[in-house]
């Protein structure tokens, strides 16, 4: 059986040490990169399942850098490191193409539960659908092709992006629970993870809304959910 690989980019060599015996342990084939371009040519060359990646590497290059970068390319899952982790960084982070964050210090199990669930969805693809077209004015979103156009426009959307506008589409005009968007996206480990589906909301909106600051498409229920209104 093929291992799962991982590459995991920091500037601290205990850190690495300490997260390869981990994952090791568990099964996974683990290479380490100590610098941005180190890492993005790791993933040219060997091209892992999953990158771990610290915010702060010495160099020209921070793990938001790293991460634009790799997203021109690639779409393999991004885990950031963080000492700390604030809704400004973790939108920082999204928009660059970040898949989940690991606050320092972390637990075995943590990161393990971690690499698991982003390994997980990314293995994922949404149940098929059959002739399913939903139409919002001039946005359509395509479940069936997995595509999204405004027009004769093709909008660009992340993994995680697209799941959520994908269950959202899936459930036209019905407001679907914090919860349950939670689950259906990242998984029931994420279930009370309120601040990622808020930032992923105005990452979409900032992307399909005609005004992001008045959405007249991804409509929130306070305290309760979101829903997609559709034609």
């Amino acid at each position: 059986m093929i291992s799962t690989k991982i590459l995991v980019v920091d500037d601290e060599p205990k850190l690495v040490r300490l997260v390869q015996e981990i994952l090791l342990a568990s099964g996974f084939d683990v290479q380490a990169a100590s610098s941005g371009d180190q890492a993005i040519a790791a993933v040219v060359d060997q091209k892992p399942d999953l990158v771990i990646l610290d915010i702060v590497l010495l160099g020209d290059l921070d793990g938001y850098d790293v991460a634009r970068r790799l997203r021109e390319f690639s779409n393999v899952p991004i885990i950031m490191l963080t000492a700390r982790i604030r809704e400004a960084e973790m939108l920082r982070g999204f928009e660059a193409g970040v898949d989940d964050y690991i606050t320092k210090p972390f637990s075995a199990q943590e990161l393990l539960a971690r690499v698991r669930a982003v390994l997980k969805r990314a293995s994922s693809v949404p149940l098929e659908q059959t002739d399913v077209i939903v139409q919002i004015t001039d946005l359509q979103i395509d479940l069936v092709h997995r595509k999204v156009s405004q027009g004769d426009q093709n909008i660009h959307l992340t993994p995680t992006e697209y799941r959520l506008l994908h269950e959202l589409a899936s459930h036209p005009n019905q407001v679907l629970l914090h919860e349950q968007l939670l689950s259906a996206v990242w998984g029931p480990e994420y279930r009370d993870d309120i601040d990622y589906l808020r930032i992923y909301i105005h990452l979409l909106r900032n992307k399909i809304e005609p005004d992001p600051s008045t959405p007249t498409m991804i409509i929130s229920k306070p305290g309760v959910g979101y829903l997609l209104v559709t034609d």
